[in-house]
């Protein structure tokens, strides 16, 4: 009985990774997202604007003006004012317009504690639309 000569490189172990399997989950996984992603997409609602001007308004809206100067005076409508004044004025603004719109504009050097001593005033008024304007 003659016995067969075995190579070592048959017997050797696999020094290469067989990537083939790999690759082909990986192509399966983009068409897959290729076909599925324009769908998702076509469920975006917009709100496109109209090609229509807006109606024209009869008057512009009163903007009140509060400014914050480096010193730390407050000036309301070009006015200066202490911070209870400021109050009282703009609780009688809101008697009589209850959507009162503000501008806050302080001054690069104004002390920030008189910054929040106006915003705190607005709050507690409950004026909602404020704009805080800058240079």
């Amino acid at each position: 009985m003659r016995l067969k000569k075995t190579s070592r490189r048959s017997h050797g172990t696999m020094n290469e990774l067989n990537i083939t399997p790999l690759l082909d989950l990986v192509f399966v996984l983009l068409v897959i997202f290729i076909i599925t992603t324009p769908q998702m997409m076509n469920n975006l609602e917009m709100t496109l604007p109209s090609g229509k001007p807006p109606p024209p308004s009869k008057e512009k809206p009163k903007i009140n003006k509060i400014a914050v100067e480096a010193d730390g005076q407050i000036t309301f409508n070009e006015l200066k004012v202490t911070s209870e004044e400021l109050k009282a004025d703009l609780k009688a603004l809101k008697a009589s317009d209850p959507d009162l719109k503000v501008v806050v504009k302080g001054s690069d050097e104004a002390d920030y504690q008189k910054m929040i001593l106006v915003l705190d005033v607005l709050r507690q008024l409950d004026i909602t639309k404020i704009g805080l304007a800058t240079d």
